[in-house]
């Protein structure tokens, strides 16, 4: 079954007192792009959840945003240093008294002093805040590949449509075949008896002619080929691997043959099916743009 490149998944887990939030977005790209954005103190955990994540999608546009939530004894803000704040205060209140200053001190007067608060040492890996990541990120996972899933069947079931589509209008096109060549020749016997008309033509003449011109309208070729990409298109869509890419591959040839078909068409029932069938194609080429 195929999956969309398209989707949302939401994860929560808790270890301990530490809980873990992640939300992972998908949109269509030509290959996988993954973009993390981790809290300070899961930081140090990304190249893992980038591993996993690339694992597991093969293309997309994927963006990750997770959140935390920990116990106060873990290490977070830096730390106020009292002492050295009150030692600010008292010399600023000397200053005020030999200045003879009547403004009080302000606590903004203290704060314009960078070193008021110490800036604490990056928090050893805290092994409780990694599993309800990990925890979180599968689930988050599972929910997108979920998402992706549920919109490819929708994907699928439009696609096959548009194939019945395609397919009718091709046996519409090779009904028709037949028909053409024998108008064709009928045409042809008819022109050369109005401009020849008092002139003996030679048989082996007109019919070496007639099979020119069969050589040149015949599509057959063209409508098995045809055929032989619309079996190959259903068979990627029912593959378990990812197959985006040989779906786009395989809109490429079938365009091809119908515009081959299109030029060589030399009929104007033939010439408005294939117009159906390329006019299908298009909209096949802009589904499977969100096919992973």
């Amino acid at each position: 079954m195929i999956a969309s490149m398209t989707g949302f998944g939401r994860g929560q887990a808790e270890v301990e007192g530490v809980m873990a939030t992640v939300e992972l977005r998908s949109v269509n790209n030509r290959y996988l792009d993954v973009s993390v954005r981790l809290p300070r103190l899961a930081a140090t955990y990304e190249p893992e959840v980038l591993h996993i994540l690339r694992q597991r999608f093969q293309r997309g546009r994927i963006t990750l945003q997770a959140d935390l939530k920990v116990p106060n004894e873990l290490p977070g803000l830096p730390r106020l240093n009292l002492e050295r704040a009150q030692q600010y205060l008292k010399q600023l209140e000397m200053l005020r008294a030999q200045t003879g200053l009547k403004d009080p001190v302000r606590l903004d007067h203290l704060l314009a002093f960078p070193d008021l608060f110490e800036k604490l040492e990056e928090p050893e890996a805290d092994e409780r805040i990694h599993q309800a990541l990990l925890q979180a990120l599968h689930q988050a996972i599972e929910a997108l590949e979920a998402a992706r899933r549920h919109e490819g069947k929708l994907l699928q079931a439009d696609l096959e449509t548009r194939l019945e589509t395609i397919a009718q209008r091709l046996a519409a096109i090779e009904a028709r075949a037949p028909e053409r060549l024998t108008e064709a020749r009928t045409r042809l016997q008819a022109r050369v008896q109005e401009l020849l008309r008092e002139t003996p033509v030679d048989p082996a003449r007109l019919e070496l002619e007639i099979v020119l011109l069969a050589d040149r309208l015949d599509i057959t070729e063209e409508c098995v080929r045809l055929r032989a990409h619309l079996q190959h298109f259903r068979e990627a869509l029912a593959s378990t691997e990812p197959s985006g890419r040989r779906l786009n591959f395989l809109v490429q040839e079938l365009h091809r043959e119908a515009n081959t078909i299109s030029a060589k068409a030399n009929d104007a029932t033939i010439a408005l099916l294939a117009v159906d069938i390329k006019e299908e194609l298009e909209k096949l080429r802009e589904q499977i743009q969100n096919i992973e």
